[in-house]
């Protein structure tokens, strides 16, 4: 076999893989499980490795590089920097982790996957692919089902696809319905392939809408209007656009007042913001001030990669109590993890490619005329691929799917063909990789393998050991044993500290002969979680509560009071800490503690609750002389 016949057969192993991601993210619930992501990076580094073989095999060995590598390779490099200099290790190299796959995958993608066959095969299976999701979403729907495989979501009436979130399901489709509409009106295609295109969109449109996603509902339109406006400014297209227009707000509107208003999922959804599975706009906006908050105190370098959540508790306005996760905008989230440095650079490289599109619009575009009717695959991937990413930017407004990663490596995917389509433009961007360049390409590739390939045994044994812990009874010596082994495979989750610390304490508060023994052995592991995330309060807080069980409560307050420092207005912590006054016999003390908690959070406070009733009997008692608590107390 000729040199000429390996580099196809390489880039016909490139193209499989890649599509094996593609497709193995959505499916996998958006990959944003350990397991799935471990999976999607095992195949990651069979792409590096064919590439570097690739580089060798070829005849004629060339790299594209858009202007818009430099960026993705400047904030590769932020990322690295970012890590090494972050106060939690672990979440910050996980974040490095990814953003660094991403970055391989949109040079991968560029310099292997240019040819227009690669970019309509991926198209095409993407398109379908979120046609047949759509009918699972669909099906959830009218069975009122809210099961995902076999886990079960928390958002019941609402489509989520293979997806737990609606939300996230909705990115994923915003982004393919403009593509599978462009290559349904102006593909080359056959009759039968466009007849098969247009039930996709269909498909597509009916999971966009049992997902009741009002930010997903807002990007599609936005992305596919676009398209349609735009198309309606060709002459050849004028006329299926304008009547696709027409038919799409018609359709919207008949949507909207007839049934959307009945619908019971979106009344529910609607009407009760007071969910947990409901996230609201006022809920948004006081996470968006307290992250503009977070972002002014961090200005230039942020609080670190996905350090967002473990610095919330800090800046936490009272009237929000869940934990957020993410800031539910990718913007905010993007300045208060990374910086104003981040976020110049990240609006460095949307500039570059918007010129990078504005120079291929012309090269893409078929000429209008009466016998080709300005039919074409590249114009079609063009149009439906920019407009796609166009939605994936205005949904980022109000959620974080660049923080899902099906949905990320798609919108990389996208941002990686568009970017290819320079080469139409211009030679200037091709370089010819000498040896030198073949060399440190390599280096690069194989560096990137081996450190990931390392990574991936280590965080597998972890995910191994935690999955082994997860169905054991809670706080057994079974269970305790394999989080050892868990935090053994992995020593920098400060997370499995925790737990195996709340496992020894809460064997300790069982009482018997070995009681102080086991509550020291909780204080080790929890010493160890403060050391590895010195933001997470609850190490603290269960720190003093060991102090409180072995009669030191002198030595305990000053932990409660770091705790409250870290979560001024967490309602968990106010709990606690009015528990710890209860330990001490300081009743007033104990009570306004509590009833604070309860201010904050009334529903589901257990401790909250019961000991503030324990301390207004406790007060009774002393005021009165009389015991009114019942024997025990």
């Amino acid at each position: 076999m000729n040199r000429e016949a390996l580099d196809r057969w390489c880039e016909r192993g490139i193209l499989f893989i890649v599509l094996a991601i593609l497709v193995f993210g959505p499916l996998a619930m958006g990959a944003v499980d350990a397991w799935a992501f471990l999976i999607i990076q095992a195949l990651a580094i069979g792409v590096m490795l064919i590439w570097a073989l690739r580089l060798w095999i070829s005849p004629h060995p060339r790299l594209l590089w858009p202007p818009i590598g430099w960026v993705v390779l400047a904030f590769a490099v932020y990322a690295i920097g970012r890590y090494l200099t972050a106060d939690i290790e672990y979440v910050a190299r996980r974040e490095m982790i990814q953003v660094l796959l991403y970055a391989f995958l949109f040079f991968a993608i560029v310099n292997n996957l240019y040819p227009p066959e690669s970019a309509q095969t991926i198209s095409f299976a993407l398109i379908f692919l979120a046609a047949g999701i759509s009918g699972y979403a669909v099906y959830q729907f009218l069975t009122h089902t809210n099961h995902v495989w076999n886990f079960i979501s928390p958002y019941t009436g609402r489509g989520s696809g293979t997806y737990i979130s609606p939300n996230d399901f909705a990115g994923f489709l915003e982004m393919l319905l403009p593509l599978a509409t462009a290559y349904a009106l102006v593909g080359r295609v056959k009759p039968l392939v466009r007849a098969l295109l247009i039930y996709a969109v269909v498909g597509i449109m009916a999971g966009l809408a049992v997902t009741f996603s009002r930010g997903g509902w807002v990007a599609a339109a936005a992305g596919f209007l676009t398209l349609l406006l735009v198309l309606s400014c060709h002459r050849n297209h004028r006329l299926p656009a304008l009547g696709l227009l027409i038919i799409f707000v018609a359709g919207g509107t008949v949507f909207a007042t007839k049934y959307l208003a009945t619908a019971p999922s979106y009344a529910q959804r609607i009407n009760s913001p007071e969910k947990f599975t409901q996230v609201d706009w006022s809920v948004r906006r006081d996470m968006w001030g307290a992250t503009i908050h977070m972002w002014q105190d961090h200005f230039w370098w942020g609080v670190g990669p996905a350090h967002y959540d473990y610095r919330f508790r800090e800046y936490r306005p009272e009237s929000m109590q869940m934990r957020p996760g993410r800031v539910h905008n990718d913007y905010l989230n993007l300045v208060a993890d990374w910086g104003t440095v981040g976020g110049v650079m990240v609006l460095a490289g949307m500039a570059a490619f918007g010129v990078g599109l504005t120079k291929t619009r012309k090269y893409v575009r078929p000429p209008e005329n009466g016998f080709g009717r300005g039919l074409g695959n590249r114009f079609a991937f063009f149009l439906g691929a920019s407009t796609g990413l166009l939605a994936l930017a205005v949904h980022s407004l109000v959620d974080f799917n660049l923080h899902i990663p099906a949905n990320a490596i798609l919108g990389v995917t996208l941002l990686a063909l568009l970017s290819s389509n320079l080469r139409f433009a211009t030679e200037r961007y091709w370089v010819s990789a000498r040896l030198p360049l073949k060399m440190l390409t390599t280096l690069v590739l194989v560096a990137g393998g081996v450190y990931l390939s390392y990574q991936e045994w280590r965080q597998g044994h972890e995910q191994l050991w935690l999955a082994r812990a997860d169905p054991l009874p809670d706080f057994s010596s079974a269970r305790t044993a394999a989080l050892i082994k868990a935090f053994d495979a992995e020593p920098m989750n400060f997370e499995t500290a925790y737990d195996i610390g709340e496992a020894y304490r809460l064997q300790s508060f069982k009482g018997g002969q070995n009681y102080e023994d086991l509550a020291r052995t909780a204080m080790k592991w929890y010493v160890r979680g403060l050391n590895l995330n010195r933001y997470d309060g609850y190490d603290d807080l269960r720190y003093g509560m060991c102090l409180d069980w072995l009669g030191q409560h002198a030595e305990a307050g000053p932990y409660f009071s770091q705790a409250e420092a870290l979560d001024p207005n967490g309602y968990y912590t106010a709990a606690n800490i009015g528990w710890h006054y209860v330990q001490t016999g300081d009743y007033a003390a104990a009570r306004s503690w509590l009833a604070r908690s309860m201010r904050l959070h009334w529903q589901d406070n257990v401790i909250g609750r019961s000991y503030l009733e324990i301390c207004e009997r406790k007060l009774v008692e002393i005021a009165s002389g009389q015991n009114v608590l019942p024997a025990g107390f």
